[in-house]
């Protein structure tokens, strides 16, 4: 009898600890599924080594700058460099669930500049997002040939298009990043199940 007693008990725990465990996963799931990410802005931007900052047009370029520019165009190369910050945000307050900090592993991305795939790449280390609707910067370090993506355009169109990214006026509106997140839980990495596309509108991901 004692036996039968101390069978249920267990049986008892066993069906507790899953349906913890259970009830664990979901609100950790729940939790990841609201990350949010949005493309916030640019800096840095370079057109070879020459800083966009404060320019807005071909004129902005002295005599010099654009002889060197052309120059690397008729070698066959312009490449061009900037930081994208994008903006991880954890819009967990606590309700519902408790409050959970996401951490992000590993982030790799592909870069779209006018709706063409430029570059790809990944982080550097992880980036923990605190819970709390709390926000945290990624910074990219962005590296391609503006020239190679873009080889029918005009010299007056290629530094336009690098100007409405990184000049006095830009902004990330022409970008559009695709990522795969790998996030560290307390039940271990979660991929998400498929790629999310981040632009600088609005943010997304959920």
């Amino acid at each position: 009898m004692r036996k039968f007693k101390n069978a249920k008990v267990l049986l008892l725990l066993t069906l507790l600890a899953v349906t913890f465990t259970s009830c664990s996963v979901y609100k950790t799931i729940v939790n990841m599924s609201r990350l949010e990410f949005k493309l916030k802005s640019v800096r840095n931007f370079k057109l070879m080594n020459y800083s966009l900052n404060g320019k807005s047009s071909l004129r902005d370029f002295n005599a010099l700058d654009l002889l060197r520019i052309t120059t690397s165009i008729a070698q066959g190369k312009l490449p061009v460099s900037f930081t994208l910050n994008v903006t991880a945000k954890n819009p967990n307050t606590g309700r519902g669930f408790a409050q959970t900090d996401i951490t992000i592993e590993d982030f790799p991305w592909k870069l779209y500049v006018n709706g063409k795939e430029t570059v790809a790449g990944d982080l550097k280390k992880p980036v923990t997002v605190p819970g709390m609707g709390h926000e945290r910067n990624i910074p990219l370090t962005i590296k391609f040939d503006i020239l190679k993506m873009f080889k029918n355009k005009s010299l007056n169109d290629i530094v336009n298009l690098a100007l409405s990214i990184g000049g006095a006026k830009g902004s990330p509106s022409h970008l559009k990043l695709v990522a795969e997140p790998l996030l560290g839980t307390a039940i271990g990495k979660i991929k998400y199940p498929e790629p999310i596309t981040i632009i600088s509108k609005k943010f997304s991901g959920k």
